[in-house]
């Protein structure tokens, strides 16, 4: 699973490589993958005035492992039907697979979307903010084609629709906005992985996300936070009213990047600066570029070197796996054996946030009880320098993307139970 699933993800996070502008080279179906899901302007905080504070809570299904994904429900349609979605900060169209008919679809856990007749002309805004890339010939003006297609050869053809997307809100009021999304995938190719999900939600910062057009029409304000348990499950907020912001490590962002790092490692310098970040939900692990990776694993066998761990060569759950004298649990057994490091980000060149790195945050104890390195080797699946913040390095902590301030920020979080309150979220 865990080969697999590396691959998959590499689809999501190769979009921040190219936004962001790693060396990496791209073809041309690349380009047009990037400019498809990248495309648009986040929403000037100029309309975002006197709106009523509100945000909208949703559980999320699953975990970094066994399960290697997480998913949520949301409710779509006259009448409500739920559906399964891929939640991925990396890229900015949601879409479900369509009965219109579909030619090319994967078994999905609810019946294939059947699509309203209010179709999204080509002249709406959302329909251009995903054809910047010159291609501007229309064959029907009354609706709005799109195609995105990934960097390993999976894609997804259809056409974008309105329809009601049943909501609730912290303010206890319950409405269902009419969005424009690519609701209608009629011709997908997901590469060569599978796992049973309806579409893709997606929470990127282009005009064609959900929580951009909820903020565009005063719903929710410009603001995405997960909180991933590492009990499985957690949950995904729109909106800013559900946590104290003075409690939270924040840094200026772009693109879900919080710029630069340094690693250290037990609290000293390792001398790993300058580090491109990403932080992307879609990834279930995190990836280092091969020299910073191969130096982390280099201290962390040295001080593993007189531990009564030894590495478990006959376990390929991932790439780097240790046994013990008997097997392991849960990360408690073995959190004593493994020193802490974290990644410091500068400020405007004065303050410094950090982001910390329990065990927790790097280990997983596989079916076989050995302790495996959620932590991967980037540049080995075409990430070049960058270096991307996955689930595993999430958990247990809310994780707060504010496009309307430009920040990301984190803080220690109640990951195992929904959220009414900002004293209840942290």
């Amino acid at each position: 699973m865990g080969k697999e699933k590396v691959g998959f993800w590499v689809v999501r996070v190769l979009v921040l490589v190219l936004i962001l502008g790693s060396s990496a080279a791209s073809d041309d179906r690349q380009q047009r993958w990037r400019k498809a899901m990248m495309s648009g302007e986040t929403m000037g905080s100029s309309m975002l005035i006197n709106r009523a504070p509100s945000s909208i809570v949703l559980p999320l299904h699953g975990n970094v492992y066994p399960t290697g994904f997480y998913n949520v429900t949301l409710n779509i349609g006259q009448p409500s039907k739920p559906y399964f979605l891929d939640v991925d900060t990396g890229s900015d169209l949601t879409w479900l697979q369509c009965d219109a008919p579909c030619v090319h679809c994967r078994e999905a856990p609810h019946p294939y979307y059947k699509p309203s007749n209010n179709l999204v002309p080509w002249k709406d805004p959302i329909c251009q903010s995903l054809h910047t890339d010159g291609d501007q010939r229309c064959e029907s003006p009354g609706q709005c084609d799109y195609e995105v297609e990934y960097a390993d050869g999976g894609s997804s053809l259809g056409v974008l629709v309105r329809d009601a997307f049943n909501l609730n809100f912290t303010s206890e009021k319950r409405q269902s906005p009419l969005l424009a999304l690519g609701l209608c995938g009629y011709d997908q190719d997901l590469g060569g992985t599978y796992h049973p999900i309806d579409g893709v939600l997606g929470l990127g910062r282009g005009k064609s996300s959900i929580v951009s057009q909820l903020s565009s029409v005063g719903l929710v304000r410009n603001v995405i936070g997960h909180c991933l348990s590492t009990r499985g499950g957690g949950f995904l907020f729109f909106g800013d009213d559900l946590y104290d912001s003075s409690r939270v490590a924040w840094t200026p962002m772009k693109h879900y990047s919080p710029g630069f790092a340094e690693l250290t490692f037990d609290g000293k310098t390792t001398g790993f600066k300058n580090l491109l970040v990403a932080f992307d939900s879609g990834a279930s692990y995190t990836y280092l570029n091969s020299q910073v990776y191969e130096g982390l694993i280099s201290l962390m066998k040295r001080e593993l070197s007189t531990k009564p761990l030894r590495q478990a060569l006959d376990d390929q759950t991932l790439p780097l796996c240790w046994k013990g004298r008997k097997p392991f649990k849960s990360i408690r057994d073995v959190r004593k054996y493994f020193k802490n490091f974290a990644l410091s980000f500068t400020n405007d060149g004065k303050s410094k946030t950090q982001l910390e790195f329990s065990p927790e945050a790097f280990l997983i104890v596989s079916t076989k009880g050995n302790a495996c390195l959620g932590i991967l080797n980037g540049t080995e699946v075409g990430l070049n320098d960058l270096n991307v913040i996955g689930d595993i390095s999430m958990q247990d902590r809310v994780v707060i993307y504010d496009n309307e301030k430009q920040l990301i920020g984190w803080a220690p979080g109640n990951c195992d139970r929904l959220p009414k309150s900002k004293s209840f979220i942290m």
